[in-house]
């Protein structure tokens, strides 16, 4: 029996074992840069982003570049997809809220562009006013901290509510000091709060969600968020990604003239470029 023939043999299958150990136990192997020729996989949300993107594709793929574009349908998901590999970049959040996501979820993704406000908006289908809000009125707000925070901060600028000092972008429900009014706050998913209105007596809805409501900022909202709001979204990446030739130079064609026009004309300023 040739001994020397097994151990060699037993040798390389502790070693494929190994192997096998190393790849199941270990972290999931990092996405490889995207290439030249490879095809770019952008997650966006329903409404302005996902519209914006689409046009995006056309411009880009006159300059050579390949574009996918899939739509998720809540605010989760698209990081998620994105710090895992599964999309190269995303359009659909701003800035408080990707810090936040990043917080909490130790996602490694990173913004390298601005895209545009989309203004926030109370919108309603019994009152016509502020001024006509009742006593005790329900009204929904997202259930995330930075958007829920945010319709809170609008709350506040319309003096319905008071919220403690210093709270930053992300004041939740316990943070309200002054409720004169005894305002009913219910926290739902964004991407459901538009189909509450007949719920609620009014109702604070991300402008990507009221655009595909069919909701008009300029002809339904009894109140819209300041043109001057922080809360510009991004174009996010995973942190190994940031310099990579071709998200650079999506960034690049994306924040075009020809983009710009679009979003001016196409939205009537209802959603605001930011480059």
């Amino acid at each position: 029996m040739n001994y020397k023939k097994i151990i060699v043999g037993v040798f390389s299958l502790s070693l494929l074992a190994l192997s096998v150990l190393g790849c199941s136990n270990g972290e999931k192997e990092t996405s490889k840069p995207v290439a030249a020729d490879k095809e770019i996989v952008v997650g966006v949300t329903p409404g302005a982003n996902g519209e914006i993107m689409e046009f995006f594709k056309g411009e880009a793929e006159k300059q050579g570049l390949k574009i996918k574009v899939v739509e998720f349908s809540d605010y989760i998901t698209p990081n998620e997809a994105l710090n895992n590999g599964e999309i190269d970049i995303n359009a659909f959040q701003h800035k408080p809220f990707m810090e936040n996501a990043i917080k909490e979820k130790g996602y490694k993704i990173v913004d390298i562009g601005k895209t545009i406000i989309a203004p926030m908006a109370i919108y309603s289908n019994k009152i016509k006013s502020l001024d006509e809000i009742k006593d005790g009125s329900k009204m929904a707000i997202p259930n995330d901290p930075t958007n829920g925070g945010r319709a809170l901060l609008l709350l506040q600028s319309a003096k319905l509510i008071k919220l403690k000092d210093n709270v930053g972008f992300s004041p939740s429900v316990q943070d309200i000091i002054e409720n004169p009014k005894h305002l009913q706050i219910f926290e739902l998913e964004a991407a459901q709060i538009p189909r509450s209105l007949n719920d609620m007596d009014f109702a604070a809805v991300n402008m990507n969600y009221a655009v595909n409501a069919k909701l008009d900022p300029k002809k339904d909202a009894i109140l819209v968020e300041s043109k001057d709001s922080a809360y510009a979204n991004v174009l996010a990446v995973r942190e190994a990604d940031k310099d990579n030739p071709q998200l650079q130079k999506f960034v690049q064609l994306y924040q075009s003239e020809a983009v710009r026009n679009f979003i001016l004309e196409r939205f009537a300023g209802s959603v605001i470029p930011v480059f």
